[in-house]
């Protein structure tokens, strides 16, 4: 049931983490009002201790009247550190190694987060629903398409509420890019190409210190094969969907968003190229074919984890006016004019875009202020001096998205839950919308496996 932390864990690590929290709370002592106690006050526990529940706990503990009742994890070291982290800003966690006994001590719970892996999603999220709670559930939404469909129909069957953590859904600066430039405006034209890609360097397995290593009566119990599974789950067929689940969920959903469509079809290429001691696939290269109303959009999508080169990840949207790089990053966000679209002038003026070199893009993202974006190195149009091959076309301008996010890039789709569970507002990406994107990422696997162009019915993407 837990993710393990990254990256070196080792002994010293471990030791010093009393340190860490203190100085956590010096440095942001804003934070403490996550505890207080208003009307709108939410019950809240959190199923998976792990890397990516420290970061959906780090995000929520900066929301107002959250209370965390429990946390729950197999794992002594990750559950000792969020219990530890929330009472340092005020809240009385109580600690469980099994959910349904959390879920039996700690009655009052309005909502749980789940940050498990994959392979639990359904298990945790099904269960808390039953119980009667809300659920907010890490993506991708399950490792199976029988584990996904089981959550909507649990969802359905509950009236519980349940959001799937594709957080860009949530992120102002892509709800702008849709909303306004693509939808509204229209000024990238007739879209008829994508691009997306997410590549990382080459990084070692992760490996607990020697003191913290389960018993393997304990990791038998819950599934796992050994430490070594258990530590690096999203490399195991069992347990996860691979790199292109685990990284490639993200914005292959942004395809499914903004293009307000599912695909037709999907063909990959990929291998376990690298890493020997792993199961799935390493590198993943995958073509989408998608039918439009403007007509047909084909769409590359690619996951490497050999190399981080390649200019970081993005999602590259291309129509014949103009292209939308989108990330999470600030600075690889940029927005291209072709030559032949009309003036954008009547977007800056209603405040959508930058013209060029207008300004910086950044401010903070996640707690931290990225590097600053790079100003624009192209001009408006070619000197008319500039020798141009016949085959070649002139530089595009580039423009930027006036856009910001000052917080934590979970905590707009954490908030949007929670806002959503007090009748406020509707989920961002309820299990319906998951699933789908669910079914658009799993294919990719078995074209790879295959070998073959695999084709999507419609009905592939509803649940029943």
């Amino acid at each position: 049931m837990s993710e393990p932390v990254n990256p070196a864990l080792t002994r010293r690590g471990f030791l010093s983490t009393s340190a860490k929290l203190g100085a956590v709370v010096m440095a942001a002592p804003y934070i403490s009002r996550g505890a207080s106690a208003g009307s709108d006050a939410i019950n809240v526990a959190l199923i998976g201790c792990g890397a990516q529940g420290r970061v959906l706990l780090n995000a929520a503990i900066k929301i107002p009247d959250l209370r965390f009742k429990a946390v729950c994890d197999i794992w002594p070291y990750n559950r000792t550190y969020c219990e530890r982290l929330l009472g340092k800003f005020g809240h009385q966690a109580k600690p469980f190694e099994d959910y349904k006994e959390m879920l039996s001590a700690v009655p009052d719970l309005d909502a749980v987060i789940v940050a498990t892996p994959d392979f639990y999603h359904a298990e945790h999220a099904n269960g808390c629903m039953k119980a009667g709670k809300h659920v907010y559930c890490e993506k991708l939404m399950a490792n199976t398409v029988e584990n996904a469909r089981s959550m909507v129909l649990t969802q359905r069957e509950t009236k519980k509420l349940l959001q799937i953590g594709h957080q860009r859904r949530s992120n102002p600066r892509y709800q702008h890019a849709l909303g306004k430039l693509v939808r509204e405006g229209n000024i990238l034209g007739r879209i008829n190409n994508l691009s997306g890609q997410w590549n990382r360097a080459v990084s070692d397995d992760l490996v607990a210190p020697p003191s913290q290593v389960l018993p393997e009566a304990v990791l038998h119990k819950y599934g796992y094969a050994n430490m070594h599974e258990f530590s690096n789950w999203r490399w195991f067929k069992k347990y996860a969907g691979g790199p292109i689940s685990d990284l490639g969920a993200h914005q292959i959903d942004i395809y499914n968003w903004f293009l307000n469509a599912t695909p037709k079809s999907v063909m990959a290429s990929g291998g376990a190229d690298y890493y020997k001691s792993h199961e799935w696939y390493d590198n993943v290269i995958a073509i989408y074919e998608f039918t439009t109303p403007t007509g047909p959009v084909r769409a590359q999508y690619q996951v490497l984890t050999t190399t981080s080169a390649g200019g970081g990840y993005h999602e590259y949207f291309m129509g014949d006016e103009g292209a939308l790089k989108m990330s999470e990053n600030p600075k690889y966000t940029k927005l291209y004019r072709e030559a032949r679209a009309p003036e954008w002038d009547q977007w800056v003026t209603k405040g959508w875009l930058k013209k060029p070199g207008e300004g910086e893009e950044g401010a903070a993202v996640a707690g931290k202020p990225w590097d600053k974006a790079e100003k624009p190195k192209f001009t408006m149009a070619a000197p008319r001096s500039s020798v141009v091959d016949v085959r070649e076309t002139a530089a595009l301008s580039a423009w930027d998205i006036p856009v910001t996010l000052d917080k934590p890039i979970h905590q707009p789709h954490l908030e949007n839950f929670f806002d959503t569970v007090r009748g406020k507002t509707k989920l961002n990406c309820p299990a319906d919308v998951a699933f789908a994107s669910a079914i658009t990422v799993l294919r990719v696997n078995e074209a790879v496996a295959a070998g073959a162009k695999l084709t999507f019915k419609p009905e592939d993407f509803v649940v029943a």
